[in-house]
């Protein structure tokens, strides 16, 4: 049966194809729980609250996720994805690597400690993931060009998503934008716009223009329930590289909060289905003081985020309106978390932890989550003999200004065995 829809969202009217979503059934609103049907909607119709996917899962197993594709698609029956979506031009991230980190678990103290490192993704960042399933989205729903408000690492992977797929991108980033990102952003080719403003005045006009242009998909606006589903794969890919099985603390750093809260779904979605034991787990945020609204309500014992203003060094974090904090503030409550947040300096030294210990280059975001990773040990509120597992989800050659004036060479000599140790380099 095909599916023939029109709305206001979508290009006139466009056939769905069967199969187009895979095993999701619905958008199910996250507030008061009504349902509307799969389509071009990321509002809901009785109360206007965000929505999300639900799905009517069939037997999943272990071996058939092993005999998947090496990388996100291997899942794809627990997403909004048709079956044949490994078939269609795409990046292909995922499957990074978790990387066992006993020198890094030996500086804090820790029993046991994992990186989860999304850095290895096609641009370096873990926003491949939810771009992937984003493009697939647009491309079932008819959608012609692909966008996005970006602090940064979501600019590259729209980019190059779009360019391999072969469609016009057009992304929209604050105009004080690191210029490593601006430059892995514009070498795909597609329409990079700098706009004077924070992300949060990025993003207030990526929703404007997405209500005029009705061929666009913004990936984090109006196709944002299939997108944040592709954070999912990150708790997936932990469980199954643990050997199918739960850690007991995960470190997640928050930007819009999709990412901690999808890895939350992801997890449970693994307990229900039998491929994991119902093991307790907690879930710690982790953010710039510069930008700490969900921080901050979390300590304030609030249930909703006051939006601040940005004034950090952690760009690919600094969303001061955080379209994900409640949810956050639910998951870390009910798992028996926090969220705590760390200077700027704090977000330096823990850029330069992670690549002392683990030979592992974080960018900003990877610096606030060892930072405070550190802290929640210092603090007590991380229990040092569990299992954890930390979240580096971007690259740090992307930010190589928060670095640089930290380290450099040790000295400058003359090309000479004599000049090497007279500087007592020997």
């Amino acid at each position: 049966m095909t599916t023939t829809y029109a709305d206001s969202t979508t290009p006139g009217t466009h056939t769905i194809r069967p199969g187009a979503f895979g095993n999701a059934t619905e958008l199910r609103c996250r507030e008061c729980g009504a349902s509307s049907p799969l389509g071009a909607h990321y509002a809901c119709s009785e109360c206007f609250g965000p929505l999300e996917v639900g799905y009517d899962f069939p037997t999943v197993t272990r071996e058939q996720i092993a005999a998947g594709p090496h990388n996100i698609w291997r899942y794809r029956e627990l997403l909004p994805v048709p079956a044949d979506v490994a078939s269609f031009p795409n990046t292909e991230p995922g499957l990074t690597r978790l990387v066992r980190a006993d020198r890094l678990a030996a500086d804090l103290d820790l029993a046991r400690l994992w990186v989860k490192d999304d850095s290895g993704n096609p641009t370096h960042s873990f926003k491949d993931r939810v771009v992937a399933v984003a493009l697939t989205a647009a491309r079932e729903l008819g959608f012609q060009v692909l966008a996005c408000p970006s602090t940064g690492n979501l600019a590259n992977a729209v980019a190059a998503a779009a360019a391999r797929a072969g469609i016009r991108s057009v992304v929209l980033v604050p105009h004080n934008l690191e210029q490593q990102k601006i430059v892995t952003t514009a070498v795909y080719g597609g329409t990079l716009v700098a706009v004077e403003g924070t992300y949060d005045d990025v993003n207030r006009l990526a929703s404007e223009i997405a209500g005029e242009e009705e061929t666009w998909a913004f990936v984090n606006v109006n196709v944002r329930p299939y997108y944040a589903e592709g954070s999912k794969t990150l708790g997936y890919e932990i469980a199954e590289q643990l050997g199918w099985r739960l850690p007991e603390q995960i470190v997640v750093p928050i930007a819009s909060g999709a990412q901690l809260v999808k890895i939350d779904k992801g997890i449970r979605e693994l307990v229900e289905l039998g491929l994991v034991e119902d093991t307790p787990y907690r879930i710690f945020g982790a953010q710039a003081t510069g930008c700490s609204p969900v921080s901050a309500a979390f300590h304030a014992g609030h249930d909703v985020v006051a939006p601040v203003k940005p004034q950090t060094l952690a760009k690919s974090l600094a969303i001061g309106n955080p379209a994900d904090g409640p949810y956050v503030l639910d998951v870390v409550r009910r798992t028996g978390g926090t969220v705590e947040d760390v200077s700027d300096e704090e977000v330096v030294d823990g850029i330069a932890r992670l690549a002392r210990t683990e030979g592992i280059f974080g960018e900003t975001a990877g610096g606030v989550t060892v930072a405070t990773l550190a802290k929640l040990v210092r603090t007590g509120k991380l229990d040092p003999a569990a299992e954890t597992v930390i979240i580096n989800s971007g690259d740090g050659l992307k930010t190589l200004d928060a670095i640089a004036g930290r380290v450099g060479p040790k000295a400058t000599i003359r090309p000479t065995y004599e000049a090497f140790t007279e500087a007592g380099l020997a």
